[in-house]
C-alpha cells in the first residue's frame, strides 16, 4: 500500500493547481512585483546627460559596474532609480551574518529566537540605509567630476541623486519583503532572478550575431554551446541537491504505555552550503581595481595600469586569483554557517547521537571533518563553474551568462521556487485528503 506522501505525489496535477487558489493568488502577486521592478529599472535619475552616461559605462562595464549591472537587470547600464538595486540589503545581510559570529551580544540576538530575529532584520535595514547612502553619494560625487551630470551638478544634484537610489533601494527591499511573505519564492533572490533573466535576450542576440559573423566559428560552434548549457545546469542541479544525511539515533524512551522504540532521523548535510556567496564576493574584490582604474580621468597611475592588465578577465592571474578567493570564502562562509559544536550540544541535550560516535567533542570533530570534505568538493564544484565562462570569453568571446554566478543563481532560484510550489500544492492535496477521511469517517459512524 503507498503511503500517505507518494499519494499526494501522485495527486499532483494541474488539476491541483487549478483548484489551489491561494496558490495562483500567491503566484500572481510575485510576477505583479517582478514587473513592477523590471518598469522601475527604465525610469533614469533626474539630471543625467544620457550620452556621457553611455560613454562612461562602455569604460567600465569590464569592471565591478558590469558584475552589478548583470544583478539589476541593466539598471546601472540606464542609472536608473533602482541602479543600486538589493546589492545594499544583501552587504548588510552578509555583514550582519559575520557579526553574528564576531559579537557575543549579537550572537545572542541570534538565540532569542523570533524576536532576535526581528531585531536582526532591524538591524540589517539600518546596516542597509548606510550602506546605500553611502554608494549613492560615491555614485554621485563620481557623475559630477565625470561630466555625467547636467550643468556640472552641485550638491542639489547629490542630494537628490542620494535620496533617489535610497528610496529606489528600500522599495526594493519592502517589495523582497513582501514577496516572501505574501508571494512565492524568496523575493531578494527572485528580484536578483529577474534582473538576470531579463539581460539573457540580449546576450543570446550578441552571440547569434558574432556567429553570423563568423567570430564563433559557424552554427557548429553554437551547437556545442547549447548542449553545454544543458550539460552545466545538470551539473550544477545535481551538486545543489547533493548531500551527505548523516545518522541520528535517539535512544528508547519511557512512555505510560512502556518503553518505546529508539528513533532515527537524519541529518541532511549540504554539499554547497555556502552558495553563491564566495563567487560574488571573490569577483568584486578582483574587480575593483579595474573599476578604480576606469573611473581616474588619465587612467591612474602606471603600476595601477599593470595590475589591471593582469587582473583583465581570462588572464591567468586573474583565473587563479579568482579560484584561490572562491575556495577561501566557500571555507570562510560555510564556517560562519555551520557551527559543529554548537550542532553536537544540541544533539548532546536531546539525547540524539551518531551512531558509533561519542557525543559531545567526538561528535563535534567528526561533525567538522565531515564538513570539510564536502566544502572541498563544494569549492571545487564552485570553481570549475566560475571559470568556465572565464575561458570562454576568453577564446570566443561568448557572454558570461551562460555560466559562472549568474547560471548558479538562476539555477538556485528557480529550484528553490519550484520546491516551495510544491509544497503549497502538496499542502493543498493534504487538506483535500483530509477532509475525504473526515467524510469517509462520518459515513462509517452512520452505518
Amino acid at each position: 500500500m503507498a503511503s500517505a506522501a507518494e499519494q499526494l505525489a501522485a495527486n499532483l496535477n494541474f488539476s491541483a493547481f487549478s483548484k489551489a487558489t491561494e496558490l495562483k493568488k500567491r503566484i500572481w502577486f510575485t510576477l505583479f512585483a517582478l514587473v513592477a521592478y523590471r518598469l522601475g529599472t527604465y525610469v533614469p535619475l533626474p539630471g543625467i546627460n544620457p550620452i556621457e552616461l553611455a560613454r562612461m559605462f562602455e569604460q567600465n562595464q569590464s569592471g565591478i559596474l558590469g558584475m552589478l549591472d548583470l544583478f539589476n537587470g541593466g539598471a546601472i547600464q540606464r542609472m536608473s532609480v533602482f541602479a543600486l538595486g538589493i546589492m545594499p540589503y544583501i552587504s548588510a545581510s552578509i555583514i550582519m551574518q559575520l557579526m553574528t559570529s564576531i559579537s557575543p551580544r549579537i550572537g545572542e540576538l541570534k538565540k532569542e529566537g523570533e524576536a532576535g530575529r526581528q531585531k536582526i532584520n532591524q538591524y540589517t535595514r539600518y546596516g542597509t540605509v548606510i550602506l546605500t547612502i553611502v554608494q549613492g553619494y560615491a555614485i554621485a560625487t563620481s557623475m559630477q567630476s565625470g561630466g555625467i551630470a547636467l550643468d556640472d551638478g552641485g550638491v542639489f544634484f547629490i542630494a537628490t541623486t542620494v535620496i533617489t537610489l535610497l528610496g529606489g533601494t528600500l522599495l526594493l527591499m519592502w517589495m523582497g519583503e513582501q514577496i516572501t511573505a505574501r508571494g512565492v519564492g524568496n523575493g531578494i533572490s527572485l528580484i536578483i532572478f529577474a534582473g538576470i533573466v531579463a539581460q539573457l535576450p540580449s546576450a543570446i542576440v550578441g552571440t547569434l550575431e558574432l556567429s553570423a559573423k563568423g567570430q564563433l566559428g559557424g552554427p557548429l560552434v553554437i551547437v556545442g554551446l547549447l548542449i553545454m548549457v544543458a550539460a552545466v545546469i545538470g551539473f550544477i542541479v545535481f551538486m545543489e541537491r547533493a548531500q551527505r544525511r548523516l545518522l541520528i539515533q535517539y535512544p528508547k524512551r519511557q512512555t505510560a504505555t512502556g518503553a518505546s522504540k529508539g528513533e532515527q532521523s537524519h541529518m541532511p548535510m549540504k554539499l554547497n552550503t555556502a552558495g553563491v556567496i564566495p563567487p560574488i564576493f571573490a569577483s568584486s574584490l578582483l574587480l575593483m581595481p579595474m573599476t578604480v582604474a576606469g573611473f581616474a580621468a588619465d587612467g591612474g597611475p602606471e603600476w595601477m595600469t599593470t595590475v589591471t592588465t593582469l587582473l583583465g578577465p581570462g588572464q591567468p592571474l586573474y583565473m587563479a586569483l579568482y579560484a584561490a578567493g572562491i575556495i577561501f570564502f566557500c571555507f570562510f562562509y560555510t564556517a560562519i554557517q555551520f557551527n559543529p559544536e554548537e550542532t553536537a550540544d544540541n544533539l548532546k541535550k536531546y539525547g540524539g547521537f551518531i551512531p558509533g560516535i561519542r557525543p559531545g567533542k567526538n561528535t563535534a570533530n567528526y561533525l567538522d571533518f565531515v564538513l570539510t570534505r564536502l566544502t572541498f568538493v563544494g569549492a571545487l564544484y564552485l570553481t570549475l563553474v566560475c571559470l568556465l565562462p572565464e575561458v570562454l570569453r576568453a577564446k570566443y568571446a561568448i557572454p558570461f551568462y551562460f555560466g559562472g554566478t549568474s547560471l548558479l543563481i538562476v539555477v538556485s532560484v528557480t529550484m528553490d521556487t519550484v520546491a516551495q510550489i510544491h509544497s503549497h500544492l502538496m499542502a493543498h492535496q493534504y487538506e483535500g485528503l483530509m477532509k475525504k477521511s473526515k467524510i469517509r469517517g462520518k459515513g462509517r459512524k452512520r452505518r
